[in-house]
């Protein structure tokens, strides 16, 4: 698409808005801002630009009426708005383009693009396969769901730039001709149900980041997982399997504490796991993911070996933070989903107060719960779902005496720093969003942090 003196309407003004209307200006488009949040002024939503491209835009709160709509050649939904609600429908109805900032990043940049989608290892998973990347090629960006919008990179990246992006189920439902060389479905288990409202719409979107891959493209999926098993014998892509659980000729697995990659009969020992800084198989997991794709985009082995030998784990995922007075204490803030938290518990190999709860997504806690295996001295709950989760480790046998109850984080852990012994660990490890009390799970798992060094002696 030409964007010169296309009007576009950008569909919320947060972060993600205000990049997406930036590099809409720079594009020779003209945006305007919309923000359905109340008492908002168009002001307000403007002063959030750069001063030197802000009368380059326009705002709209309020209503979206037909008339507007026909005034428009392209609608851009930050990742938070729903693509099935009467705004959005009534502008796909009129026939307006409804892309996303990674459509539009895409269509305004280049690159070899190497994408990451799942349910969850997203994040540990593009942020070593990003630092493989730049160590094989500087001119390498890691954009997307991480944390570093893509709108911001787009008019850096060039032809010849590597670009890894971690993919959301919510930014692959806007995509049209988004098209990675390599990409990854890491995994697949229930997530944003309160979103896609059903389980098979969750699968749909995160197997679109195949959308507009063939057969000269690679995309590395998990063999252990059933659904992306049965995906595998319909994927566009030539498929690269990995596995923890078995032997993958012609792929990567985990076996006797060794990675290995198969390639035509020719056995390559990756990385040996004792010697790594990420603990569990779940992590294992995400090595190989991203040792296959960027073997897949062509980086030599050396260096896949060396970043992986020397990579750290990632902020807020299974972190370590300190251990005082015998006790350990691990900020997994990341683990915002039942199936996320398992693999925090999981990696545990100590007596465990877990602290979980947060805000509500509609999650079914008991798998979660039954995953414990005798590790969770004390359960200790927190925040809006407290009452649902402790009602689900009921009906899974729990012991109701080890469950305990509060409103925020702040006395969950003053009642895990009064009731730890040593040997214990602590981990926060909430199966829910942090929405309500936290703005982000970034900002829930450095107070979990400051807590530790500054409040426990």
């Amino acid at each position: 698409m030409d964007f010169k003196n296309k009007k576009a309407l950008v569909y919320g003004a947060g972060k993600s808005g205000i990049g997406t209307a930036e590099l809409l200006i720079h594009a020779g488009a003209h945006p305007i801002l919309f923000d359905e949040k109340a008492g908002i002024t168009s002001d307000e939503i403007l002063e959030r630009l750069d001063g030197k491209i802000r009368g380059l835009a326009d705002a709209l709160t309020g209503d979206i009426t037909p008339e507007f709509i026909s005034e428009l050649d392209l609608a851009v939904l930050s990742p938070g708005v729903p693509t099935d609600i009467p705004n959005v429908l009534a502008l796909k109805q009129a026939g307006i383009p409804v892309w996303g900032e990674v459509e539009l990043a895409y269509r305004v940049s280049g690159g070899k693009i190497l994408g990451v989608t799942g349910t969850n290892g997203k994040t540990t998973t593009t942020t070593l396969l990003g630092e493989i990347m730049k160590n094989a090629d500087p001119d390498t960006y890691v954009v997307g769901n991480i944390g570093n919008p893509y709108t911001e990179a787009a008019l850096k990246i060039t032809d010849h730039s590597n670009v890894v992006i971690e993919l959301s189920s919510f930014q692959l439902e806007t995509i049209e001709e988004f098209h990675p060389s390599v990409s990854a479905i890491l995994n697949i288990t229930p997530d944003h149900l309160n979103r896609h409202h059903t389980m098979e719409e969750y699968i749909r979107c995160k197997k679109r980041i195949t959308l507009n891959q063939d057969k000269r493209d690679t995309c590395v999926l998990n063999y252990e997982d059933e659904v992306l098993r049965e995906f595998g014998k319909e994927c566009n892509a030539d498929v690269f399997w990995f596995s923890s659980a078995r032997v993958i000729e012609n792929g990567i697995y985990y076996a006797d504490g060794e990675i290995i990659l198969t390639r035509d009969g020719k056995h390559e020992r990756i990385a040996e796991t004792d010697k790594l800084s990420l603990p569990g198989v779940h992590n294992y997991e995400n090595i190989m993911a991203g040792a296959a794709m960027a073997y897949s985009a062509g980086v030599p082995l050396d260096i896949i070996r060396d970043t992986i030998a020397a990579f750290k784990p990632v902020e807020h995922r299974i972190e370590y933070v300190d251990e005082k007075n015998g006790v350990v204490w691990y900020n997994d803030s990341k683990g915002t989903n039942p199936d996320a938290a398992i693999k925090g518990i999981q990696a545990m190999s100590r007596p465990t107060l877990l602290i979980g709860g947060g805000y509500d997504k509609k999650s079914d806690y008991r798998d979660w719960i039954r995953s414990f295996d005798g590790k969770v001295r004390w359960f200790v709950l927190e925040g809006k779902t407290r009452h649902d989760i402790k009602a689900a480790a009921l009906e899974c046998g729990y012991p109701e005496e080890k469950i305990v109850l509060f409103e925020t984080m702040h006395e969950a852990m003053e009642f895990c720093r009064d009731h730890a012994e040593p040997g214990d660990a602590v981990l926060l490890s909430p199966a829910c969003a942090s929405w309500g009390e936290f703005p982000n799970y970034e900002v829930r798992g450095e107070k979990f942090k400051e807590y530790v060094r500054k409040e426990i002696q």
